[in-house]
């Protein structure tokens, strides 16, 4: 499984997902409402165990999950995640080996991953936050794993996530109909997208100059009316 690593960016820093976050994320999500189409802790007791499923599921090769940070402020303001890490058989040789892998060694690295299960506090939605996450992401996946592809998903009816996505640059794969239940109960159609490596360089270009655009453009503090609540929750880096 991919070791733990910590993302460090310009606006953010991704921290891998540990109990000392907790309180940062229980403040985060105290704007959020208890419905949506992701799953936030709301509460101390949620959140932790928010935070113990993660790790468990980090243990088992199939998650590495990560806080969100801002560097100036040092408040945690949501979480995100690899998931879905997809491991090829290959280059095959013949003939065919019936044995399967069931052990894949320590700091074995995915040839296919889904970036997912991200939410934000209000207050940073929509800006620099989830864009330099996804590049510091996206940047890791492709440069540093050297992934074939990543995915991002979103419920068909979550147009604002939709919309983000695309504005990454990512290709949209379509929309699987009745896909699975959604956090409402009802059955939910989900659209899927992807960025190739051959297309990463483009999606790099086109995040950064997002990004350099939007730095560029006068603004509030980042998180105006949180700031002073969130800062003493985060854990900052020694």
């Amino acid at each position: 499984m991919p070791a733990p690593v910590i993302l460090h960016g310009r606006i953010v820093r991704l921290e891998p997902l540990a109990p000392h976050h907790v309180p940062g994320l229980v403040a985060a999500a105290a704007a959020l409402g208890p419905a949506g189409f992701t799953i936030v802790p709301h509460g101390e007791q949620e959140a932790r165990t928010y935070v113990f499923q993660a790790e468990a599921a980090q243990l088992a090769g199939t998650v590495l999950a990560f806080a969100i940070v801002t560097v100036d402020e040092e408040c945690v303001v949501g979480a995100t995640r690899f998931t879905r890490l997809d491991y090829w058989q290959g280059p095959l040789s013949w003939p065919l080996s019936a044995e399967p892998v069931t052990v894949l060694p320590g700091g074995a690295i995915p040839d296919a991953v889904e970036i997912g299960n991200t939410w934000l506090t209000p207050a940073v939605r929509g800006g620099l936050v989830n864009l330099e996450a996804k590049l510091l992401m996206l940047t890791h996946a492709f440069d540093g794993w050297g992934v074939r592809r990543v995915t991002l998903r979103a419920d068909a009816r979550n147009l604002r996530s939709r919309a983000a996505i695309e504005r990454l640059g990512a290709v949209s794969d379509g929309v699987r109909r009745a896909h699975s239940r959604g956090l409402d109960g009802a059955v939910r159609d989900t659209a899927f997208y992807s960025i190739l490596q051959d297309e990463w360089p483009g999606v790099r270009l086109r995040i950064t100059e997002q990004l350099a655009a939007r730095a560029a453009m006068p603004r509030a503090p980042l998180i105006p009316a949180t700031a002073e609540s969130l800062r003493p929750l985060a854990s900052p880096i020694g």
